[in-house]
C-alpha cells in the first residue's frame, strides 16, 4: 500500500481534534502515516501542540500566526512562537502570509506579522508553511527578502495562475494541492497546472475538514474532508499527470517528509 502525509489539517478548533482517535485510525488504514497539524494563532499553536503529544507517531505541527489573525501580532508573539518552535513535534513555522481575499486583518498588519515570522523561520531555521489569497505581488516581493537564507518553503493550498506558479517555482518552493483540483467549476486552471509542477516540488494535502473533493463517491454524509480521503486526491492528481498512482505516491511522500526534515 502506498503511503503517505497529509501536510495540511485543521485538527484544531472543530469535531476532528474530538474525534482525533477515529481520524487517525481510518487515515492509517488507508496508507495516511503522518499529517501535519496546522496553527492560526498563539492558542492554536498550543493546542497542536498538546495533541501531537498524544499521537507522537502520527502528528506533527507548525506554529505560527495567520494572516487572518495578524492584528493579534505584538512584541510578544515573536517570542512565543520561538518558544513553542522548540517543541520536537513542531517542524515549520506558520500558517503565515497575507490574504487580501477577506481582509480580516489590516493589510500593513498582515506584511508586518508575515515577514516576522519568515526572519524567525531565519533565525531558528525552519521551513514555513504560508498561505496566500488575491496578494500575490506583496507575498512575493516581501518573500523574495528571505528565500535565500530559508531551509524549505511550502505554499500550501495553492489555487493561483500560470504566471503566480512560474514565480513561485522561481523561487524553489514546495506546493500543496488539494481536493480544489477536483472540482470541475472552481479547479478547472488548477488542474492544468499541476502537470507542469517539478517532481520534486509537488505535496498533497487534505486541508480537511475543508475542501472536500468535489467529485469523492459516494460523499460523506458529514461532507467534511478527512485525511483519510488524501489517497483519492492523490490518485486524481496522478491521473492529470499521467503519472503511475504508486510512483506519485511515493514521490509526495519523499517530499513531503523532506520538506520537513523528517525521516521517509
Amino acid at each position: 500500500m502506498p503511503q503517505y502525509m497529509d501536510i495540511a489539517v485543521n485538527f484544531i478548533g472543530n469535531k476532528l481534534a474530538a474525534e482525533a482517535d477515529r481520524v487517525i485510525a481510518e487515515a492509517a488504514q488507508v496508507g495516511v502515516n503522518s499529517m501535519l497539524v496546522i496553527a492560526s494563532h498563539i492558542q492554536e499553536s498550543r493546542d497542536a501542540i498538546a495533541l501531537c503529544a498524544a499521537f507522537p507517531e502520527q502528528l506533527y505541527s507548525t506554529a505560527g500566526i495567520h494572516p487572518h489573525h495578524a492584528s493579534q501580532w505584538d512584541e510578544d508573539s515573536r517570542n512565543s512562537i520561538k518558544r513553542l518552535s522548540a517543541a520536537s513535534c513542531v517542524v515549520a513555522v506558520g500558517e503565515c502570509g497575507l490574504d487580501y481575499n477577506r481582509d480580516f486583518s489590516p493589510r500593513a498588519q498582515q506584511r508586518h506579522a508575515f515577514a516576522e515570522q519568515l526572519a524567525l523561520a531565519v533565525e531558528l531555521q525552519k521551513p514555513v508553511l504560508m498561505h496566500e489569497r488575491d496578494a500575490h505581488d506583496d507575498f512575493l516581493a516581501i518573500l523574495k527578502e528571505y528565500r535565500s537564507e530559508l531551509p524549505a518553503v511550502l505554499l500550501h493550498c495553492f489555487t493561483g495562475n500560470k504566471d503566480s506558479l512560474m514565480a513561485y517555482l522561481d523561487l524553489d518552493i514546495y506546493l500543496g494541492i488539494t481536493g480544489w483540483v477536483c472540482d470541475e467549476r472552481r479547479g478547472q486552471t488548477l488542474a492544468q497546472l499541476v502537470p507542469l509542477i517539478p517532481d520534486n516540488r509537488i505535496v498533497i494535502e487534505t486541508d480537511s475538514p475543508y475542501l472536500l473533493p468535489r467529485s469523492l463517491r459516494p460523499k460523506p454524509k458529514s461532507s467534511k474532508n478527512e485525511p483519510k480521503y488524501l489517497p483519492y486526491i492523490a490518485q486524481y492528481i496522478a491521473q492529470l499527470r499521467q503519472q503511475p498512482l504508486h510512483d506519485f505516491a511515493a514521490m509526495t511522500y519523499k517530499n513531503s517528509r523532506s520538506l520537513f526534515g523528517l525521516p521517509y
